[in-house]
């Protein structure tokens, strides 16, 4: 399973023709992609009303992940290690990481918050390929 980070879906939406687009219907076609419910609102709150109710209704067919009680536990240890290398990441970003991590999932991003928590081994990136 593969979490989909803003980033990529604001790239693909944008330019359908492009990179992540390509590579992102590939993932959607073998089933491999789930939202976490963050990633969702950054979507929705980032597009165009009259866009709005279509878009929510294709990110509908996605399986949405929630934080759990373990998923801010593990946010909250990871704050320990986070400090410890002297970085900083958002809340938003964190609660994406979270969940999936809890999830088993990996993260595709093209935000380097991720590259650096995949750098402090708290989660796992997709590349492309």
């Amino acid at each position: 399973m593969i979490v989909v980070d803003t980033s990529v879906w604001i790239n693909a939406l944008r330019s359908r023709e492009g990179e992540e687009a390509r590579h992102l219907t590939e993932l959607l076609d073998a089933d491999q992609v789930a939202i976490a419910i963050p990633v969702r609102l950054e979507i929705l709150s980032g597009s165009q009303l009259s866009q709005q109710t279509q878009l929510s209704r294709v990110l509908s067919a996605l399986p949405l992940l929630y934080p759990t009680q373990p998923t801010w536990r593990r946010i909250e240890g990871w704050l320990g290690a986070i400090k410890s290398a002297g970085d900083w990441f958002g809340v938003s970003d964190l609660l994406i990481a979270g969940i999936a991590a809890e999830h088993g999932a990996a993260i595709w991003s093209l935000d380097s918050d991720f590259t650096r928590m995949a750098n402090l081994k708290l989660v796992s990136l997709h590349r492309p390929v």
